[in-house]
């Protein structure tokens, strides 16, 4: 297994795993970068195009896990400023003695092709994408995980990766966040 840098040139890999839908319904993993009017508007093509162009621009989207030269897996990792949802996000909202941001990364999407769940490649993408932040400078990365409550969930409701996963890479709970999602940092 490698892991690589989203890039301009690694994007056809990405293509690749995700399929012409986009991993998940035309998101492309965009969702937190717009509006929910602007991901409408933009469409599939739309948030492929802007996913693209911040490949290109050297804007850190995140990684893609491969198995030789084949795709994978996906984590979305970025400085969490370039998430302008996440402030809106009851999940994700900042702790407000914590409002100051600065240095905080997120890792916001996961995607594992079908033929290589469950031997823990969210985990080494996690893993992948604390170290990618921290060598970018991070002085926190958080996630917004799911819980499970260790019971068996639909693979696509766990593209925010698991409560336990994160747990397990040495993340703190910061705190919950509804009945089944949290938020967790980690000072890597």
């Amino acid at each position: 297994m490698r892991v690589v840098e989203l890039t301009g040139e690694t994007w056809p890999l990405l293509e690749e795993l995700f399929g012409p839908n986009g991993a998940r319904a035309g998101c492309w993993c965009t969702w937190f970068w717009q509006s929910p009017a602007r991901m409408r508007a933009n469409g599939s093509a739309g948030n492929r195009e802007l996913l693209r162009s911040r490949a290109r621009e050297g804007a850190p989207p995140g990684l893609l896990a491969l198995e030789g030269e084949r795709p994978v897996g996906w984590v979305a990792v970025a400085p969490r400023s370039s998430y302008p949802r996440l402030a809106r996000s009851p999940v994700a909202a900042p702790v407000p003695a914590d409002e100051d941001t600065t240095g905080t990364w997120s890792v916001t999407c996961f995607f594992v092709h079908r033929t290589a769940r469950r031997r823990g490649l969210g985990a080494e993408l996690l893993e992948h994408a604390v170290r990618f932040a921290h060598d970018r400078g991070a002085l926190l990365v958080e996630g917004y995980p799911v819980d499970t409550g260790g019971a068996k969930a639909a693979s696509g409701d766990l593209y925010h990766g698991t409560l336990g996963m994160f747990l397990d890479a040495g993340f703190e709970l910061v705190e919950r966040r509804g009945a089944h999602r949290a938020l967790v940092r980690l000072a890597p």
